[in-house]
């Protein structure tokens, strides 16, 4: 272990996981990723058409098209390219406009921080890789489900378990606020009190939320397995996104 994650924990500690040396005290929610501004607003077009241009049937159509549905994979269809992108597609897809605010909040908070931090290409493709991550757990749970997916989610829950893996540390000394320092091993994460009362919460949250959306006789139900899937990915595998040292500091000089 080096010096740099010797001291990553006590400097998360001291200011509740975030760091805060000067600067124009900006957050990343007024101060977006373009990459992540770019993603927002295709989530917030395809629902606003959805909404207000679709009727039902073509939302319907939307629907079967393009949301992920696990028992297209089961056998009894055959493969087309929709079974192909939807496991892309439907995490631009959205079940309300309370589904879709929630998640471009959580987006913003956490998703520009992680796009500065590892650029807008490897960013993409982050997002394309939680959510394969969120419906490949979604599916070997329920792989004859006809119930479609949608949502966000399962990417911000990759860039949540990403920030983990920082200890939510981020430098907003920049003009592009980003997560710092190494990726933490996974040994030292765990030590931090700030990453674990999130991951608790966040894990409990999740959990409790999921089960009580089943018990609602025809309302919307909340994926939480997917969300799991796709945190897994960011919280394990974000070092494979993330930018040589060099590269960072060329990025933003001091």
């Amino acid at each position: 272990m080096n010096r740099d994650e010797e001291r990553a924990i006590p400097e998360a500690e001291s200011e509740n996981g975030f760091e805060r040396n000067g600067g124009d005290g900006r957050e990343p929610v007024f101060n977006l990723a373009p990459a992540v501004t770019v993603l927002g607003l295709i989530c917030v077009a395809i629902f606003a058409i959805e909404t207000f241009w679709m009727s039902i049937d073509q939302q319907i159509w939307l629907m079967v098209h393009f949301a992920f549905l696990p028992i297209r994979y089961s056998g009894q269809f055959a493969l087309d390219t929709y079974a192909f992108i939807s496991p892309v597609t439907y995490s631009f897809l959205h079940g309300s406009w309370g589904h879709l605010l929630v998640n471009m909040i959580w987006l913003a908070a956490f998703g520009s921080p992680l796009a500065n931090r590892i650029g807008s290409a490897r960013f993409v493709l982050f997002w394309v890789a939680g959510a394969l991550a969120a419906v490949g757990l979604h599916y070997l749970l329920y792989p004859s489900s006809a119930v479609p997916l949608v949502g966000a989610s399962g990417s911000i829950s990759a860039m949540m378990g990403a920030a983990a893996r920082f200890a939510f540390r981020v430098d907003r000394r920049q003009p592009k606020p980003a997560f710092t320092g190494p990726v933490l091993p996974v040994s030292l994460v765990v030590k931090s009190r700030s990453v674990v009362v999130f991951l608790g919460v966040w894990m409990v949250a999740n959990v409790v939320t999921g089960l009580m959306s089943g018990t609602v006789v025809n309302g919307p139900q909340i994926a939480w397995e997917a969300h799991i899937g796709g945190f897994l990915l960011g919280f394990f595998g974000i070092q494979f996104f993330d930018r040589p040292p060099a590269r960072r500091q060329a990025d933003f000089p001091s």
